[in-house]
């Protein structure tokens, strides 16, 4: 077959996106086809930068090309991305592609550790990457990245003052904790701890950001109908471990987001301190909060499970150095990293085959 443009992309439309199940030609992904005698070379253009299967869709083309065109081109594949987004013209945030809820049914399981390496771990694939601590009376992102004692700037746009986040890891941030003193308690009625987290969702100025993950309080509260009436989220994950109590008081926090009046897609859950593995024995898993409790939660309730976190000791020391697992070379570097690569294969697979969110008007 002779080698021209539409021969190079008639031979890729035979290419499927494994999770939007349809070509890569179809879906736009194919940029800058250019030909030089036998030499072709393209761009994909993955959904994220933290695609984990980029490798099978390169050599998924390669062998459609050899296929269809000879054994004997010259083959050069650039594997780019551009994160993909149903926020379009939107008032509030116009530079943000997507905005993620983080949240658990009940305290203590993790939460705050999951986002806060989540965030990280969407960085180090290249994306731009923003995390607000809505946690408002137990800020802990100020301690997790170790910028305890920093604080935001003010800008002047528009006649407007708006603070800029502080910056760490490749995170952008924003806490409560960092406009108030480490030892203070903040001991606010709900509108006002309402009015914190409007006040870093519209007076801060975020930039241009392909992920902004909201780490919510526990359980379901003012916060949350806040968040949701405030702006569109693209979805929402759901932080629990494997013990009884905690799947009972996760399944209620998937059953607002599930809502009629609220309608938040659930991007999946993650289930944190799945087993016990000593730093001495990385083979052994000891199951302390039972097994598998939060992967059977995402089956009875159909929606995705994103993966499991191990309890290891160092990522408590981690969140107390202020220094993110993920930034490390071991068991949980990895196991956020890859819960980072589905959470990133989710976004990408809600916003090609689900219907735009829209802020949520509920009467008070």
């Amino acid at each position: 077959m002779e080698i021209t443009r539409e021969n190079v992309l008639k031979a890729l439309s035979n290419v499927q996106d494994p999770d939007l199940k349809r070509d890569l030609v179809t879906l736009d992904m194919i940029k800058n086809v250019a030909i030089d005698g036998k030499k072709v070379s393209f761009t994909v253009m993955l959904t994220t930068p933290a695609c984990p299967l980029k490798e099978i869709i390169k050599k998924d083309c390669e062998k459609a090309i050899f296929s269809h065109l000879g054994e004997d081109v010259d083959v050069d594949i650039e594997m780019s991305s551009t994160v993909t987004t149903i926020r379009t013209n939107a008032p509030l945030l116009p530079g943000v592609k997507n905005i993620i809820a983080v949240s658990s049914g009940k305290g203590g399981v993790g939460k705050s550790t999951v986002a806060a390496n989540l965030a990280v771990a969407l960085a180090k694939t290249g994306a731009e990457v923003g995390l607000i601590d809505a946690d408002i009376f137990g800020p802990s992102v100020p301690t997790m990245f170790n910028c305890e004692f920093e604080q935001p700037t003010v800008v002047v746009e528009n006649g407007k003052n708006m603070l800029v986040p502080v910056q760490q890891y490749g995170v952008k941030l924003m806490s409560i904790g960092f406009l108030s003193p480490p030892d203070n308690a903040v001991v606010w009625r709900g509108p006002m701890a309402s009015s914190a987290l409007k006040q870093f969702l519209g007076d801060t100025n975020w930039g241009d950001l392909d992920y902004l993950l909201i780490d919510l309080p526990p359980g379901t509260s003012d916060i949350h109908l806040t968040l949701v009436q405030s702006v569109p989220v693209t979805g929402a994950i759901v932080v629990t471990t494997p013990q009884k109590v905690a799947l009972a008081d996760a399944k209620k926090g998937l059953a607002m987001f599930k809502q009629p009046q609220i309608n938040v897609p659930v991007l999946g859950i993650v289930e944190n301190m799945a087993y016990f593995t000593p730093e001495e024995l990385p083979e052994n898993k000891y199951f302390i909060f039972g097994e598998n409790g939060g992967k059977n939660l995402a089956e009875k309730q159909n929606v995705p499970f994103l993966g499991q976190i191990p309890i290891v000791q160092s990522i408590r020391e981690s969140g107390d150095s202020g220094y993110p697992a993920v930034l490390k070379d071991d068991i949980t570097a990895h196991a956020f990293s890859n819960l980072a690569e589905s959470l990133a294969q989710q976004v990408a697979i809600r916003n090609a085959t689900m219907q735009k969110t829209v802020k949520v008007a509920l009467n008070s």
